[in-house]
């Protein structure tokens, strides 16, 4: 009986160690250029925003937009019940960062790499309703801008170029980051003052 109790403390530090090579590490991220609504949090420049100033990296939740999820009325939080502030949404709530038409190079910044299926864009239509919840329906649902990773591991900070479409003034811009071998996704909402190049040069 002693020899089987000896054996069996000598196995336990091995199993340790096993254990703790499995543990998985979290892979987050947001975006930083143009800054997002949880990246301005993180900075103090929004206010009263909760859990999500100390972590913008963190708002994930199920993936499948536009199909399914999030839910209407969650989709700034991911679905995520720690980021609910996030989707108080009214013209005047959040701070607005200014985006010209054409152009950009959208920035996200991750706190660590995760095999990535694709990455997406979604504006806004010309008529949404910026003092009411946010909704799928306030979308153009074909995102204007898409990249493909096909299960490749990103580097820490991923630049994406893309041609913002013609609108004008306050808009949400929704940025998706797929991951390739979970059922979760980020989000990221930008609060985006939207400069109408095209209009500037015919003035």
């Amino acid at each position: 009986m002693k020899k089987l109790m000896i054996a069996s403390l000598l196995m336990i530090p091995s199993i340790a160690v096993m254990a703790e090579d499995n543990i998985v590490t979290p892979k987050h991220g947001y975006v930083s250029i143009p800054a997002s609504r949880a990246s301005l949090c993180q900075q103090g420049i929004n206010t009263d925003c909760g859990p999500v100033q100390y972590e913008p990296q963190s708002v994930e939740g199920p993936k499948g937009f536009p199909e399914k999820w999030p839910k209407d009325m969650q989709i700034a939080s991911g679905q995520n019940a720690n980021f609910q502030q996030l989707n108080q949404q009214t013209l005047d709530r959040w701070k607005k960062v200014d985006v010209h038409t054409g152009e950009n190079t959208f920035t996200w910044t991750l706190t660590a790499a995760h095999k990535t299926t694709s990455w997406k864009f979604f504006i806004t239509k010309p008529d949404w309703n910026a003092n009411k919840p946010l909704v799928r329906a306030d979308f153009d649902l074909t995102p204007f801008c898409e990249r493909y990773d096909d299960g490749a591991t990103p580097k820490n900070q991923v630049e994406i170029d893309c041609n913002v479409p013609s609108r004008t003034g306050y808009h949400l811009i929704l940025g998706t980051w797929d991951i390739f071998n979970t059922g979760n996704a980020f989000y990221q909402v930008i609060d985006a003052n939207i400069i109408d190049e095209a209009g500037l040069k015919k003035q």
